[in-house]
């Protein structure tokens, strides 16, 4: 079968607050899982993203802390490749958006679009700000939302209801969102994208092509935004002086709207990790090959940025970088949004410390059990919860009671009974062969869920399986038929080993770190995927740190190897560790106060 391209797009934290375990679930981590699975598949995997540096939070956390923009952005963008190494996140380059490349990608498809005729000028309303003496981004604004009454939306979007504003002039009651004081309404002329063109001109039948794989929440709402409601121009340009410059001549005083630009950066990161790679060129497979998948992680207020606004920027953007119209960029071939995860039984809060800060919980919890947590309680369909007791009962009566227990008794077995090393079966028995025909048909099974971005489903599959070879050594009994008959302990000890051996694959995606611990105590050379990096090179005009993924030495398959009959195997260590109650209390305690 021929290698897949498959590009992993993920979405662009703002830096300008940390990682909590919703961000973590609702998109990097099921990111992750992801092109791992068709790493071990053997396709050929991009998996990008980057800090987004040019974001109106950035400048408000930098007016917080009376720092400069930079200073701020390059800040947070550190503490993100720490969590994101330390998580064990394969990214093939995490970038950010301030790099001189996306700048110029930016530009380009903005001149793309401008010379396509899918930008316009219009002169409109936008809120100012007599006070900062200034007009004011619109998540600057908060009011009231004409739409559901909320009290606390935003100038470009609610987040109760969903409803997207044109302008924030729109919101009932319009406020500053940094002293609460009153605005004015004062005209400003800006770039608008030409969504109801670009619907009438692809969007509107790319939408309606088969998306059956699409998740219903995500397929509905976004239909219903293009074909029902209808879409609107929106403004790409803002009265700012934190962004990307427009390439026109005489808006020196405006730059490109961050929605705009942030989205880009999927295409401008696989440019940036091509030239990096020294092929310049390589990004075109998977942009411009019409058999490439393109996947793209994000939560569900990232939705109409991801299956409406950057389509239609890819369609509108006819003959970037190719002079051959028929090769256009290809659209998304699939948006998984996640809903939100809330934190024991509330919304997660930074500025009340609600949530698990995921700098801080790595420095006291080991990777693996927290990718474990995160994807038990994956927020896939609806809106799901993290809770501390929670953590630690599946820590302990999944990970180590079922799975890490496993490998624990089959290798301490082996050591006791054949000093380490694999028995030799002799002929196998129908339940042998049983077993191992199980094991063998989960790569399909739990590799269709995988791929399908059903990744609860694929945890409790491997569960399952893990829970089968336990059953087989309860029945087999190698400890009592050690006493009477070593060639029956021979032989189930030899199919334990060999059914661990596939389920470490299996496992892998989602607990990488502990694969890889199996992985070398069964003699296995090599990593079962490559490792990330971080990495410092230099642009023309400064140094630029990212996160890179090395490939080198990967070996894992998604097939079941054979541990030779013989080899020695390594003493063995437990994967997980049994946690006590006491780290409930213990991590609540770390909490701020309840949020009502």
């Amino acid at each position: 079968m021929d290698k897949e391209y498959i590009l992993v797009c993920v979405a662009w934290p703002y830096a300008s607050a940390d990682i909590h375990q919703g961000n973590v679930t609702g998109s990097y981590l099921p990111a992750d899982i992801y092109a791992r699975f068709h790493r071990l598949k053997g396709n050929h995997v991009l998996m990008v993203s980057g800090s987004d540096s040019h974001g109106t939070p950035v400048t408000v956390k930098a007016e917080e802390m009376g720092v400069t923009n930079r200073v701020v952005f390059e800040l947070y963008h550190g503490r993100f490749l720490n969590v994101f190494q330390g998580l064990g996140l394969n990214y093939d380059l995490f970038t950010h958006t301030d790099t001189e490349n996306h700048h110029q990608v930016t530009q380009d498809l903005f001149k793309a679009l401008l010379d396509n005729e899918y930008l316009y000028r219009k002169t409109t309303g936008q809120m100012y700000s007599p006070k900062a003496g200034k007009f004011l981004p619109d998540r600057y604004v908060t009011g009231t939302c004409p739409n559901c009454g909320y009290t606390r939306a935003r100038g470009d979007q609610c987040d109760n209801c969903n409803t997207l504003f044109e302008s924030a002039s729109e919101l009932i009651n319009p406020r500053s969102k940094n002293d609460d004081t009153a605005l004015e309404l004062r005209d400003t002329e800006h770039y608008f994208l030409d969504l109801p063109a670009l619907a009438k001109d692809g969007l509107a039948d790319w939408i309606q092509t088969e998306k059956a794989h699409w998740r219903p929440q995500v397929i509905n709402f976004t239909k219903n935004l293009i074909l029902e409601e209808g879409l609107i121009g929106r403004a790409v340009t803002r009265d700012m002086d934190w962004g990307i410059s427009v390439p026109v001549e005489g808006w020196d005083s405006k730059v490109i709207y961050v929605w705009f630009e942030a989205v880009i950066g999927y295409l401008s990161a696989a440019i940036e990790w091509a030239k990096n790679q020294g092929q310049p060129e390589a990004w075109k497979e998977w942009w411009y090959n019409p058999k490439a998948r393109t996947v793209y992680f994000i939560g569900k207020d990232n939705i109409p940025f991801h299956a409406i606004f950057w389509p239609a920027q890819l369609l509108g953007a006819k003959r970037l970088y190719e002079s051959d119209a028929s090769r256009r960029l290809n659209l998304p071939y699939d948006v998984p949004a996640n809903e939100f995860m809330n934190m024991e039984g509330r919304k997660i809060s930074g500025s009340q410390h609600w949530g698990v800060w995921m700098e801080e919980a790595l420095e006291r919890h080991d990777p693996d059990p927290l990718r474990y947590y995160l994807t038990a309680v994956m927020p896939e369909t609806r809106d799901s919860d993290w809770s501390w007791q929670g953590y630690v009962k599946r820590n302990n009566s999944e990970l180590v009671a079922n799975w890490g227990n496993l490998v624990n008794r089959v290798l301490n077995m082996t050591r006791r009974y054949f000093d380490g090393a694999v028995p030799d079966p002799g002929q196998l028995t129908e339940k042998e062969t049983a077993l191992l025909t199980a094991i063998d048909a989960g790569f399909e099974q739990v590799g269709n869920l995988l791929d399908a971005c059903k990744f609860r489903a694929a945890l409790q599959e491997n569960l399952r399986l893990s829970s089968l070879v336990n059953q087989y050594l309860e029945d087999a009994s190698p400890w009592t038929t050690a006493k009477t008959d070593m060639a029956a302990t021979a032989r189930s000890l030899y199919t334990a080993v060999q059914a661990i051996n596939a389920l470490k694959t299996l496992w892998t995606p989602i607990l990488p770190h502990t694969c890889q611990q199996l992985h070398e105590m069964l003699g296995e050379d090599g990593r079962l995927c490559g490792m990330q990096k971080v990495e410092t090179y230099q642009e023309t005009t400064r140094s630029h740190i990212a996160l890179t993924y090395d490939p080198a030495g990967a070996v894992g398959k998604w097939e079941r190897v054979e541990i030779p009959v013989g080899r020695e195997l390594s003493k063995p260590k437990p994967l997980f560790k049994k946690l006590d109650e006491s780290v409930v209390a213990d991590e609540l305690a770390r909490l701020g106060p309840r949020p009502e």
